[in-house]
């Protein structure tokens, strides 16, 4: 849980340093994650990172991808995505109104990952898929090789990671759940802003600045992540051997100069959500972007990341 009053207190009194120290506390996360996977790399080399949407994996996973490399752990990041099978309506997962469940773990190809788990941990070669998801099809032309060495390790990152029929094939794999787990509250406990709307704002800000998508669009489809995330994400989170918030006390304030006009641009008493964050953000202090680090978390979001230049 963060305080309001000492997010906006520090971002009044010195908002350079309180980006800097929501960065330093984010990096001692990054850094117990890292030896706690080194520590386990006896046991397997596969570590899986499970987490719902706008929760910072991707950033996350090569911020540890870098601290394990410092110490001395050659680490490779794969994304699950690219082992999604190539969509065939006839046998295609579907929700019970016969809808295609593009959520459902059971999209991707379960044997596949798990023979590859095995033999990287055999030390033999794999070939990475390559899913191309504008045909929806996976491409077998532009896979990768690769074979991991007696101190290296590998990152299979995706929303599924966790999930039991991935999980229980894999037992001595590290398991990573990261997700932004920390609300903002108010002195008395009162809620100002919910947990759940931090990823919601992050994943509007990047729709809208890096896929054009229309905050409307977004929010749409948002009551259909939440459903694969109920289903298909947190019942197994318990599975994680460690769990990662990825929340920044920062995160709100960051994001409020991009939400805002996304939200105001919204039909009013469409979806009530909105009403809740503008609401919670008109009590919480802006922080402008310049304040924010290259390499921070944030900037998975808000744009000017070096890990996706």
């Amino acid at each position: 849980m963060y305080s309001l009053k000492q997010i906006n207190e520090a971002i009044r009194s010195d908002p350079a340093a309180f980006a800097r120290e929501c960065d330093r506390l984010f990096a001692k996360k990054v850094e117990n994650a890292a030896r706690k996977i080194a520590d386990h790399r006896e046991e397997s080399h596969i570590i899986l990172l499970s987490g719902p949407s706008g929760s910072g994996k991707t950033t996350t996973a090569l911020k540890i991808e870098e601290k394990l490399r410092e110490m001395g752990i050659a680490t490779h990041t794969v994304s699950m995505d690219d082992y999604f099978k190539t969509f065939d309506p006839d046998t295609a997962p579907r929700t019970r109104e016969g809808m295609v469940d593009y959520e459902s773990p059971f999209c991707l190809d379960v044997d596949l990952l798990s023979r590859h788990f095995a033999q990287l941990d055999r030390g033999e070669r794999i070939y990475v898929p390559k899913y191309e998801f504008a045909r929806q099809m996976r491409s077998d032309i532009l896979s990768r090789p690769m074979r991991l060495g007696a101190d290296e390790m590998v990152i299979f990152e995706g929303i599924h990671a966790l999930n039991d029929i991935i999980v229980g094939k894999n037992p001595r794999a590290f398991k990573l759940y990261i997700a932004a787990r920390s609300d903002i509250r108010d002195e008395d406990g009162s809620l100002v802003f919910d947990k759940s709307w931090i990823r919601l704002c992050r994943r509007m800000v990047r729709d809208s600045k890096f896929r054009g998508s229309d905050p409307a669009f977004t929010l749409k489809l948002w009551e259909n992540v939440r459903r694969g995330e109920r289903l298909y994400i947190s019942p197994y989170k318990e599975n994680a051997d460690l769990m990662f918030d990825s929340s920044l006390a920062l995160s709100a304030s960051v994001l409020k100069p991009f939400v805002v006009p996304l939200l105001e641009g919204v039909p009013q008493g469409r979806y009530k959500v909105v009403e809740d964050i503008l609401r919670g953000l008109e009590k919480i202090e802006p922080l402008d972007e310049s304040y924010i680090s290259p390499k921070s978390l944030s900037r998975e979001f808000i744009g000017g990341s070096p890990y996706f230049s």
